[in-house]
């Protein structure tokens, strides 16, 4: 899944999640910090990670049992990033498969990183 963040998508999600951070959607309070500039929340990106275990791989009906994400560049207004999954492990017993998970930016840096175990 791939999508280009705007400042819209930025400010409905602070505005949803009451996260307003001022590192999200405060320009002069943002070009003071390490970033310089506003950055995109972090769980926002990961969010597309379950865009794509919901409708993609696994697809619907998928249980979202638990996320492990580690965090590592940040995403910017304007970037362009694609939420990727693997399937590592499968117990089909038990119908929970076991997934890396990846978002990766327009210049194929890898963003999030993480694992997700879900039951489908």
């Amino acid at each position: 899944m791939t999508k280009t963040i705007s400042e819209s998508d930025v400010y409905q999600f602070a505005g949803i999640t009451g996260d307003f951070n001022p590192v999200h959607v405060n320009s002069e309070y943002a070009s003071q910090t390490v970033f310089k500039e506003r950055i995109v929340h972090g769980i926002l990106t990961a969010g597309f990670i379950s865009a794509v275990l919901g409708t993609k791989l696994p697809g619907t009906d998928t249980i979202y049992l638990s996320q492990k994400v580690d965090f590592k560049a940040p995403v910017k207004f304007g970037d362009t990033i694609t939420a990727e999954v693997e399937v590592l492990e499968k117990k089909d017993r038990k119908k929970i498969i076991r997934l890396r998970t990846i978002v990766k930016n327009q210049l194929d840096e890898i963003v999030v990183d993480g694992e997700a175990i879900v039951m489908k």
